[in-house]
Formats: structure tokens, sequence, C-alpha cells
């Protein structure tokens, strides 16, 4: 290499650095992991109130298009004997503006779930279409098939079932931040499945602290109604109570 190639070269170095630095994968893949003190799923626990350990994979392109999964313990009494949910899911997330718009599909499945009566596992499948603008979140998930199963061998039917989650969150600094939900749940043919009633409310309110990478939370969690759904052992599983959780994402 001559002096003035070694020059230049020197020269460019900064550009190409920056230009580096600047350059976006076309894909990223991530994982995450919880442990909870409870797993509640739209106000109401999973777990019969104990602790829950938590992970999954994310798939995320440049183009918006994503893929991923979601692992839970359950309580095996609430879905026909499955201790595992495992969730999957796709969509594609734009801007519209200043709003952010996210559209796509879940399936929630219970792996050697089923009963002796021969009903098969107590899945759920959705669609759904989400929106976020600021501090503020508003998701609609719209049930294609029977609630969790709720109907199945019998002439009742709840697909078209759907939920609208309303959520909040502010970043205080230093590490600090504050969320809240609202949810509304509406199950069709709920009181002629076995229901007290078609519909229920969940909310939350919670903080969370940074500690280098590890997501502290503290949320307070209540439903409108504490019995409309219950533990494997007919408990209330919709009762206020404090969730404590470590999130840790890699």
């Amino acid at each position: 290499m001559n002096k003035l190639v070694a020059l230049t070269a020197l020269a460019l170095l900064p550009v190409a650095s920056a230009i580096a630095q600047e350059a976006k994968p076309d894909y990223t893949l991530t994982g995450n992991v919880t442990l909870a003190s409870d797993y509640r799923f739209r106000g109401y626990t999973q777990t019969g109130y104990n602790p829950t350990l938590q992970g999954g994979i994310d798939f995320a392109h440049s183009s918006g298009f994503y893929l991923g999964n979601w692992n839970s313990n359950v309580e095996s009494g609430l879905y026909r004997g499955a201790s595992l949910e495992m969730d999957f899911y796709g969509g594609y997330k734009f801007a519209a503006g200043p709003v952010n718009l996210d559209i796509g599909g879940l399936y929630y499945y219970y792996p050697s779930g089923g009963d002796k009566g021969g009903l098969e596992h107590a899945d759920q499948g959705e669609l759904y279409i989400g929106a976020s603008f600021s501090y503020f979140t508003l998701k609609f998930s719209y049930g294609l098939t029977n609630f969790f199963g709720l109907g199945d061998g019998t002439d009742v039917d709840t697909d078209g079932n759907y939920y609208i989650d309303l959520g909040f969150a502010y970043d205080l600094g230093q590490g600090w931040g504050v969320n809240a939900h609202y949810g509304y749940q509406y199950v069709k043919n709920g009181k002629d499945a076995g229901l007290q009633d078609d519909n229920v409310s969940d909310y939350k309110i919670g903080i969370t602290k940074d500690l280098s990478g590890w997501l502290l939370g503290l949320s307070v969690v209540g439903t409108s109604d504490k019995d409309f759904f219950t533990t494997a052992n007919l408990r209330d599983g919709g009762k206020t109570g404090v969730v404590v959780s470590v999130f840790k994402s890699f």
C-alpha cells in the first residue's frame, strides 16, 4: 500500500464507521424470560395464584413482518390436563403518520390437553389489530374458535368472542416507569355455556424499575367479577392482588 492510498483509507475510516453504525440489520432475533409471583391473563390467575416461569423468542424483519412464540406454565385443571401454554403469533407492524399499527394473529395452544370425554385441547385462535400513539395503546382481539374450549361438546357456540385492551405506559426517567391497563372481555353465549355473564372487565396499575437490563415490576391486578372464571379447585380466579415480576430480554 503506497502512502497516498494509506492516507486516503485512513481519511475514509470515520465515514465507513458512521455508515456501519447507521446500517440496520434486515432482521432481529430476540428472546425473553420472566419469573413472576402469578400468571394473570386478562385479570384471572392461570396458575392458581402460584408462581410462573415464562419465556419466548421473537423474529422481526425490517419490513415490519414478525413471528414469535411465548410459553408459560398453567394450572392443568383449567385446560383439560395441560400444564403448558404455548402461544404462536405473527403479524405486520407499520406506521400511519404518528400512529403505529399492528395487525396479526395468535394461537393459544395447550399440548397434552384433552379429557376422557373425548374433548380436544382447550385452544383459542384470535385475529387482532392494535394501535399505539404517544403513551397509549389500543388492541382489539377477535376469537375465531370457541373461547378456550368453552362450549366444546355441546351445541353452544362461543366463537366470535372478543377482547378490548387499553394500555398506558410512561417513562419517569432514571429507569423508573409506570403503566396502567383496562380490558373488556365479551364471550358470546357465555351464560348458556355456564358463565355467570357474557362480559367482564379487568384492570392493572403497575410500576417498573430497570436495573442494568433486568426489569422489575410490581402491579395491582383486579377484575369486575371475581368468580367469572375460577381456579381448578373452584376458587375465585379474579381476586384483586399484587403481582411481582422480573423480566429479562436478550
